[in-house]
């Protein structure tokens, strides 16, 4: 189930590729119940997948997506369970509820979370790039340009 706990996953995974273990462009933020569940098998970037507008959730709390890629990372990690769909619909009522009767507590729900990690206190040896951790929400954060909603 998620917890809103977050792991910093390598999108190869180390055993594949160990010479792109600290390369900020093979690191991505990753739920660690998702982490888990693709155990070295995803090779596309859930965040950039999971972002794409092709991907539909609908108030039952089921998921689908008419892009080939993604719904393939939808079937990897298992993310149209009956279980997760459950969980979706909850909280869909949820914010509802709270969009209604507590904006505050709406943007508690669906914003970003006060602690994102500090990417500049990192010192991978290589880092192709560099301009990532301007682009890290943590850094678009301290400049001001960090909507209150995810």
């Amino acid at each position: 189930m998620v917890t809103g706990d977050f792991d910093l996953d390598h999108l190869l995974p180390q055993s594949v590729s160990p010479d792109q273990k600290l390369d900020y462009a093979n690191l991505v933020y990753s739920c660690h119940r998702c982490n888990l569940v693709k155990s070295g098998h995803v090779t596309s970037d859930p965040f950039e997948c999971l972002s794409r507008r092709t991907v539909i959730s609908n108030l039952d709390g089921s998921i689908g997506s008419s892009d080939q890629e993604t719904w393939r990372l939808i079937l990897q990690l298992d993310l149209d369970s009956p279980k997760l769909r459950r969980w979706r619909h909850q909280w869909v009522r949820i914010v509802q509820l709270a969009n209604d009767h507590d904006a505050e507590l709406a943007g508690q729900l669906i914003g970003f979370p006060d602690e994102l990690p500090n990417l500049r206190r990192q010192r991978p040896p290589v880092n192709n790039a560099p301009q990532g951790i301007e682009e890290s929400w943590h850094a678009i954060r301290e400049r001001g340009e960090l909507s209150k909603m995810i």
